[in-house]
């Protein structure tokens, strides 16, 4: 029987939950799964993410296997789509598509349940990719390894800037590298009528992060380039004191992991020469996490793009890099593999309150990657 995809990314859409806590997802995925559930079909739930699922097809005559990864979790967003099947958990929406990921993945699964590869295929259900990084835990824990273990990794990411049911693609890099940094200037507060007297890190904060914004432009290759962004500054409580600390939280983002360090690295020397100038103690914490770069394998990349270019049936189209993150990238860092776009319609912006997905993508993606994958089963490396 075969699933009606649109009420499953309805009902999707309707439960999101945050990283870590996809326990009503969980179950509903695992509902639809068990209905697949064939003599060449094991299902196993991990205990390091106890809201991942993992999912492996034997294949027939296999080779190698291939894996499959799909993200679970939404954003800490008040939805304002106004649509039927809104989200029913306050403050919390898949304004980033996963529940289009997810239905994919679910369409992808039922077809090859329904027609056993050639190879052995995994479906990774992962947690917690917008925060905390499932990628990650799940790399560090040795999951794929063993009877579980995976030769090439394949993922999709939503977006707006294709027309529903294109597929994007480009090598080597689809998104940079991320990084959190936070900044904590520690001086002395005083009155405003006696400077002389305090440390004053509003001034400190003020030259620290004009002397940051060089470093894109004076340290990094301008034909790579690469991103430093502050959004947040917390400092002082009342006119007439002088603030004695400042706190301060940005992101980095860069297409490889040396152009990342080169940031990181610029970041704390200045830091250090703020806290001379000023006199004062400089805190820096710069958190990577997982979200690496996701730097696409040349040669299965270069198979997906040739294949996906030569089918008839797919919209397919050469894309440039993205400065958005993403934890596939980690899995990348220790697996062959590609990521590409999935095209989703002209809606809002990701991670916007009105994020509407057309829901035509899902077939016309289904179609595509499966047809890629029973292609790939096909090539000798």
């Amino acid at each position: 029987m075969t699933l009606d995809l649109i009420a499953v990314r309805r009902h999707l859409h309707q439960i999101p939950e945050l990283a870590m806590h996809e326990s009503q997802t969980h179950q509903y995925l695992l509902e639809l799964i068990n209905g697949f559930a064939t003599d060449n079909m094991e299902v196993f739930t991990p205990e390091q993410l106890p809201t991942a699922i993992l999912v492996k097809i034997k294949g027939s005559n296999s080779t190698k296997t291939i894996g499959y990864r799909c993200d679970m979790d939404a954003l800490p967003v008040s939805e304002k789509t106004g649509l039927e099947f809104s989200s029913k958990h306050e403050s919390v929406m898949h304004a980033c598509g996963h529940d289009i990921h997810m239905t994919v993945a679910i369409g992808l699964l039922e077809h090859f349940a329904q027609h056993q590869p050639v190879d052995d295929l995994i479906f990774f259900f992962q947690p917690a990719e917008e925060s905390e990084s499932g990628a990650k835990v799940a790399v560090d824990s040795n999951l794929f390894s063993g009877e579980w273990h995976v030769d090439e990794f394949y993922g999709l990411h939503d977006t707006p800037e294709l027309p529903a049911g294109t597929i994007g693609c480009c090598y080597p890099t689809l998104f940079a590298g991320t990084s959190e940094v936070d900044i904590t200037l520690i001086g002395k507060s005083g009155h405003a009528a006696y400077p002389h007297q305090a440390k004053d890190m509003v001034v400190a904060s003020a030259m620290l992060i004009t002397q940051l914004q060089t470093i894109v432009s004076r340290n990094v290759d301008p034909i790579q380039g690469a991103v430093l962004t502050f959004g947040q500054i917390n400092g002082g409580t009342i006119r007439n004191v002088i603030a004695g600390r400042v706190d301060i939280k940005g992101t980095i983002r860069g297409l490889n992991q040396e152009m990342i360090q080169t940031v990181k690295t610029r970041i704390i020397e200045i830091c250090k020469g703020i806290e001379v100038g000023f006199n004062c103690q400089v805190k820096v914490d710069i958190n990577q996490g997982g979200y690496y770069p996701v730097n696409n394998n040349q040669k299965l990349t270069d198979r997906f793009m040739n294949f996906m270019q030569a089918n008839p049936d797919v919209d397919f189209t050469v894309t440039m890099p993205a400065m958005t993150g993403e934890d596939f990238g980690y899995i990348l860092h220790h697996f062959d593999g590609t990521m590409f776009w999935l095209g989703v319609g002209n809606t809002s912006a990701l991670h916007t309150d009105t994020f509407n997905p057309d829901e035509s993508c899902i077939e016309k993606g289904i179609n595509a990657i499966s047809s890629f994958l029973e292609f790939e089963m096909r090539e000798d490396d």
